[in-house]
């Protein structure tokens, strides 16, 4: 198959989060089972600070915004590493040569639905440009919801997309890009496409609106989170629209690359260690950042880590207040943080390294090394997400035998097997569930995972090996997408819903 990627991120050229991680190496592990992949992205200054090789071309082209308004543009080229999946670039340095890629510290940039209007129309000109017929145009988050409805609309004259199947994958539904309707005319769309059954959303326009109704199926980053999004509880709105189309919305769990994740080769690690030699590994690592952080050098005293943003969704409203609890009534634990994010938690968690400095260490920014070494040191990994798509600290903490202790939603749920007396029994639990969303659930969760560690170590070093011992690769998850491609060729041939 011949399959397009089109994203706003792919790493190592442009990343805010795990939208970037999977754009930049599902590709390559589709590439890799035979298929022909190619990844479409915009020229963000980052691109540029990547260190890779880019190319230009002498593709130039020119889209117009308005009556009025010509913007010119061309395409830059390059690879992602390791690989022979090729990446174009749409290079617009007035729309995209800026120090962020959606917005700075007073919130989104106001002409996002401009920038991102002419990525999606500049795409199909790149798409046109390819020479040979696409049989698939992946799509991910609101940054190309446009892409679906463009390519219906301009069927007529987009000769090497007359046969493809349009996929959209959703990320994370709270980011949908809605803006005025007023700027609706720039997408070159009729005005009588701007109704409630596509583009229209309570007066605005939505770009994830239109891409979940145009496209010709619908895929979340795992099982549990594609049924989710069909409730008002987690749809934000567009639960209706989702629901509406029925079967054609599945959900696949994104991987993670063992290349880069994986205990035995990880550089970054004061000791390597696989599943048979993880204890001596992991206590050298916990060790190593006890001494480095200034904590109490203790091999008994249970390290606790937590990487990630710092923001009300991943379950801050019920960490602090625990970390404070331990703090005040000297519980033996220790808490290892890396994060940045809502300045009141940032101050939060400097606050308590500086009262308890030998039980709290916070590194408030980005520390991809720290990350890898958190996450081999640590015994329990606390995620208490009040939603999560998918996640992948949890699939980084299984890998590297630390056990994780997350809410029961989303991809959390799908990935981490809650230890209960049947889990156990059957051999199948590899973390812990909060049995309820509160301070109190999650203290209770870290103190049934701590009292396994300490009192019943056989359960424990089960439960430890069966996690390192799963298969989270891409791959894994990249065959499945194969799948999903070719039941989405077949159901454009034949117009039938996909089998269940």
């Amino acid at each position: 198959m011949n399959i397009v990627y089109l994203s706003s991120e792919a790493v190592p050229f442009a990343k805010t989060g795990g939208l970037a991680d999977v754009c930049g190496t599902l590709p390559r592990e589709v590439a890799a089972l035979g298929h022909r992949c190619t990844v479409i992205i915009p020229a963000f200054r980052s691109v540029r600070r990547s260190g890779c090789a880019i190319e230009t071309t002498d593709q130039s082209f020119a889209i117009p915004i308005s009556s009025e308004k010509l913007v010119g543009g061309r395409l830059l080229k390059s690879h992602l590493p390791h690989s022979d999946v090729e990446v174009l670039m749409i290079d617009q340095p007035h729309y995209f040569d800026r120090p962020s890629l959606y917005g700075d510290a007073t919130g989104d940039y106001p002409d996002n639905a401009e920038r991102f209007t002419f990525f999606c129309r500049a795409a199909l000109v790149a798409l046109q440009r390819l020479g040979r017929n696409v049989d698939i145009v992946h799509c991910n988050d609101w940054q190309t919801g446009l892409i679906p409805g463009l390519i219906r609309a301009n069927a007529d004259r987009l000769s090497t997309l007359k046969d493809a199947a349009t996929i959209l994958t959703i990320h994370n539904m709270a980011y949908q890009g809605q803006f005025p309707a007023e700027s609706f005319p720039m997408t070159g769309l009729k005005w009588s496409e701007f109704n409630h059954n596509t583009y229209e959303y309570y007066g605005y326009w939505n770009f994830l609106k239109a891409g979940v109704a145009m496209s010709d199926l619908v895929t979340t980053v795992s099982p549990r989170y594609a049924m989710e999004i069909q409730t008002p509880h987690h749809g934000c709105g567009l639960d209706g629209v989702i629901a509406s189309r029925g079967g054609r919305v599945m959900g696949i769990t994104n991987g993670i690359d063992t290349s880069v994740w994986n205990p035995s080769i990880d550089e970054n690690l004061t000791e390597r260690y696989d599943i048979d030699s993880w204890q001596k590994g992991k206590l050298a690592n916990k060790r190593s950042l006890q001494a480095e952080f200034k904590l109490d050098v203790s091999d008994d005293i249970p390290m606790i880590g937590l990487v990630g943003r710092l923001a009300d969704q991943k379950g801050w409203d019920l960490i602090l207040p625990v970390i404070e609890r331990h703090v005040s009534e000297g519980r033996p634990t220790q808490w290892m943080v890396l994060g940045s994010g809502d300045p009141r938690i940032e101050s939060e968690l400097k606050r308590l390294a500086t009262d308890a400095p030998h039980q709290v260490a916070a590194h408030v920014g980005f520390n991809d090394s720290l990350a890898h070494r958190i996450e081999a040191g640590s015994d329990l990994f606390v995620m208490p997400s009040h939603y999560e798509p998918c996640g992948l600290n949890q699939l980084y903490s299984l890998r590297y035998g630390t056990v994780p202790v997350v809410t029961s939603t989303g991809g959390l749920a799908d990935t981490v097997i809650d230890t209960t007396a049947e889990s156990i029994a059957k051999k199948t639990a590899t973390g812990f569930h909060l049995w309820e969303n509160s301070p109190h659930g999650l203290d209770e969760a870290i103190g049934r995972a701590l009292y396994l560690r300490y009192h019943e170590k056989k359960i424990w070093d089960e439960l430890v090996r069966r996690g390192m011992g799963a298969d989270w690769s891409w791959r894994k998850s990249a065959s499945r997408y194969v799948s999903l491609y070719e039941s989405a060729i077949a159901l454009t041939e034949t117009s039938t819903e996909l089998p269940s």
